[in-house]
């Protein structure tokens, strides 16, 4: 069962249910025993009656000339004396035998009777009725005490009814709301006129909608830059074979070696946004696992050394501690091919780029240093932002603004911290610092 109203009026159904049970059950006892006590008092009024007014019937019509049962279901009266003879009874066969003074309940004649006998000086009298008789008179009555009941429930059924869906209202204008919207329209809901239950579901939908708001402008965003970006690599590559076409052969090397870079640029771009993909939540299940830094570093180092060697730049791994630190191996190599390409890129030959791994007071600390041209204070900050580039005429290929966006995603998304700094000597310095776990293989 999902719906929320039919399961609120189910329950105050079974509750109103329950609750008229018990009512009626409580109402028909006290009914009950009000008409009992009522009909007791008939009983004792008719006795006195006959006391007051001193009926004396003559022995010889101890039984009524109508016949013996024309009183049978009605009130019945006998009458005795003091020493307990029996002179007159309204039905024959006496009625029921004489009973302590007082209310009494006795069997006669195979049914119950209710008895009420009062002892005078010179004479007894008893008035008694059948239960049944008294049962069928209550049944005439109850119809009259339980329809009010019944009136009453259907009312509150009703009043139950409006209430919840009353209250439900604000529920269905939101669903309005949002059916009638285009898909660019991601406003918040309203949350004024909402009771007090439903303001934070109401809160947590807005909040909701804003984060999905971001979510596609920054990917409106994202898709326009990378238009523009690939369109100038795109461009490129397209002017350098109209070139390389109509180049003689003195000039068509010239040519091919430019159609190369190009076609470099383009792949080096296609694959960075690939990666920056590949870190957007959910995109795919990440494996937070130990991983041993150090060595991931070495393993990158190698990876990037013939690169190094051919443009003259000293790469290596300088002296690194075994630490370990919990993470997405495939992340974290993700990180450390954009540092050690980044800094590749912007050193000038015969420069220099260090990687070292250090363990300090419960973090692991990553560093990549070089010998470029470095990164002004007052723009560190600015350049961890998609397709920054400050000075796009240097270093090799000209990059493309992502590498240091890609490492701060990273960072962030394991829990560490990025820093930016000037070297000794001039030059940049990248600095990690990642929680670090035990050796566990």
């Amino acid at each position: 069962m999902k719906s929320i109203r039919r399961r609120l009026l189910l329950w105050q159904l079974g509750a109103l249910v329950i609750a008229a049970v018990l009512e009626g059950v409580i109402s028909y006892q006290l009914a009950w025993d009000g008409f009992n006590r009522s009909r007791d008092s008939v009983l004792q009024s008719i006795a006195y009656s006959v006391i007051r007014h001193g009926m004396r019937p003559a022995p010889d019509h101890a039984s009524p000339p109508d016949g013996p049962s024309s009183d049978l279901g009605h009130f019945t009266t006998q009458i005795w004396t003091a020493s307990g003879q029996l002179v007159y009874s309204s039905v024959s066969g006496g009625g029921p035998p004489l009973q302590p003074a007082g209310l009494n309940v006795a069997a006669w004649n195979g049914e119950d009777w209710r008895i009420y006998t009062l002892v005078d000086r010179e004479q007894i009298v008893q008035v008694a009725v059948t239960a049944a008789d008294r049962m069928e008179r209550f049944g005439e009555i109850l119809p009259g005490l339980l329809a009010p009941l019944g009136v009453l429930v259907l009312v509150i059924w009703l009043l139950m009814h409006a209430a919840v869906k009353n209250a439900l209202a604000p529920l269905n204008a939101w669903g309005r709301d949002l059916r009638h919207r285009e898909g660019k329209d991601l406003h918040a809901v309203g949350t004024e006129a909402l009771p007090d239950e439903l303001v934070p579901l109401g809160e947590a939908l807005n909040q909701l909608l804003a984060r999905v708001d971001a979510l596609l402008g920054s990917q409106r965003t994202l898709l326009a830059e990378v238009a523009h970006e690939l369109n100038t690599p795109l461009a490129a590559v397209k002017l350098q074979a109209q070139i390389a076409r109509r180049s003689g052969d003195a000039t068509r090397q010239s040519a091919l070696d430019e159609l190369d870079r190009g076609i470099e640029r383009a792949t080096h771009l296609v694959a960075q946004l690939l990666q920056m993909a590949r870190l957007e939540p959910g995109v795919r299940e990440r494996q937070m696992l130990p991983i041993r830094l150090d060595m991931l570093a070495a393993e990158v180092v190698a990876a990037f050394s013939v690169r190094a060697d051919a443009h003259g730049i000293d790469l290596g791994l300088a002296p690194s501690a075994a630490a370990w630190v919990p993470g997405d191996e495939e992340d974290l190599r993700v990180l450390l091919n954009n540092l050690v390409d980044n800094a590749l890129r912007h050193v000038p030959t015969g420069g220099r780029v260090d990687v070292q791994v250090t363990a300090e007071g419960g973090r692991v600390r990553l560093a990549v240093s070089d010998t470029g041209p470095g990164i002004p204070e007052a723009d560190r900050q600015r350049v961890l932002q998609r397709f920054v580039r400050l000075a796009p005429s240097q270093g090799e290929g000209k990059g493309s603004g992502l590498g240091l966006s890609i490492v701060a995603r990273v960072v962030a998304q394991h829990g560490g911290t990025l820093a930016l700094s000037e070297c000794e000597g001039g030059g940049l310095s990248v600095r990690i610092d990642l929680p670090v776990v035990a050796a566990s293989r």
